[in-house]
């Protein structure tokens, strides 16, 4: 057994036993984590902290991580953007990546000499799914010289053929860029509501000329300036309407609703807040309200309650991500023993990925 650092303050991570992790997990995640799990997977979480640090492992979980995992075996935690960032400074032999597949592709691609593993096989995103690098080349050729922006949320295939990535926390920033440079067009893929809200909040016109029989007026040269979208949405986000938040307020008329820019633009207008995860979790803390509303993956939900026992939260989401719910402590283990699921790329791709992703990097 490792020795345990007593100048360290007590913490989940360097527990001294299965007893000590599952005291300290009881403590924090007694309201969200029924106690039978809570001594199951206190056992799990403790062989992972001591199995990653003899293995010079270090995990990175996103925010939508269940609470289980999230507030015991991660390193860092935070969104796509944070968790890219701290990827790219990693002196870890091995990265595990507690989130989806593009989000473990991104690390490698900043990581290109180490061992990156996804703790799940299967782990995919629909965003992600609705656009190949294919579909950018054609995009390129269509439209000659304008700038590709896409969402770190898509493969690597994709991330080869773009100039520059972004996330949900700085997608417009990026666009106001490439303009301000003097691009009047730009592609922005594959989220159609990401795009239509960065188009709000620039004010620019957008376009979709994926979509089949486009219209003379749907010509882009038709315009000062313009987004060039595609038709991809999040599985989780576009379920959310603005019928969900008009029945919230009947029932709680001092909620405060916060919304992720993936949402359609109408329950983003409808919502007090629009934010990235990282952004919203900054909200809740920082801004004193009667009660909240997550218009996000549910997870998060119940992390942020986790964290901040004196905040009320409304629990009233029922949307899980079905590729997220896929990343356990139980695969988090197994890919720690057996170095499974590890994340290979061609290195064209990883070469031309990459400086897409510095790109974004650069831009705060």
């Amino acid at each position: 057994m490792l020795a345990k650092n007593m100048t360290e303050p007590m913490t989940i991570q360097n527990a001294a036993s299965v007893e000590e992790t599952y005291t300290l997990m009881k403590a924090r995640l007694a309201r969200i984590v029924p106690d039978f799990e809570l001594v199951h997977k206190a056992e799990l979480a403790f062989k992972i902290n001591q199995l990653k640090r003899q293995k010079n492992a270090v995990i990175l979980a996103h925010n939508y991580m269940e609470p289980a995992l999230y507030h015991t075996v991660s390193d860092y935690v935070g969104d796509s953007l944070e968790l890219a960032r701290i990827s790219a400074e990693s002196q870890a032999d091995i990265i595990i990546f507690c989130g989806v597949r593009f989000m473990a592709e991104t690390a490698k691609i900043l990581n290109p000499t180490r061992t990156v593993l996804l703790p799940a096989e299967k782990a995919g995103c629909s965003l992600a799914a609705s656009l190949t690098g294919h579909d950018v080349r054609l995009l390129k050729e269509r439209f000659p010289g304008v700038p590709v922006v896409s969402y770190v949320n898509t493969y690597a295939d994709v991330k080869a053929e773009t100039d520059i990535c972004c996330t949900s926390s700085n997608a417009a920033k990026v666009v106001k860029h490439l303009m301000d440079k003097g691009h009047k067009k730009v592609i922005f893929l594959p989220d159609e509501y990401l795009a239509k809200n960065v188009a709000a909040e620039v004010g620019v016109t957008i376009l979709f000329p994926s979509r089949p029989a486009p219209q003379k007026s749907d010509d882009p040269s038709n315009f000062e300036r313009v987004i060039l979208g595609w038709n991809g949405r999040c599985e989780v986000h576009e379920q959310f309407t603005v019928e969900d938040i008009e029945n919230v307020r009947k029932q709680f008329s001092d909620v405060v609703i916060l919304a992720h820019p993936e949402c359609s633009p109408e329950v983003v207008q409808a919502s007090d807040f629009s934010g990235s995860t990282r952004q919203m979790i900054d909200y809740v803390r920082n801004v004193t309200a009667p009660r909240y509303l997550l218009l996000t993956e549910c997870s998060m939900g119940d992390n942020i309650i986790a964290e901040n026992p004196h905040r009320e939260m409304l629990r009233l989401c029922s949307v899980r991500c079905p590729h997220m719910n896929l990343i356990t402590l139980e695969d988090t283990l197994a890919a720690l023993e057996h170095n499974r699921y590890e994340i290979t790329l061609p290195d064209d791709i990883m070469n031309r990925a990459r400086a897409s992703l510095d790109h974004m990097l650069e831009i705060r």
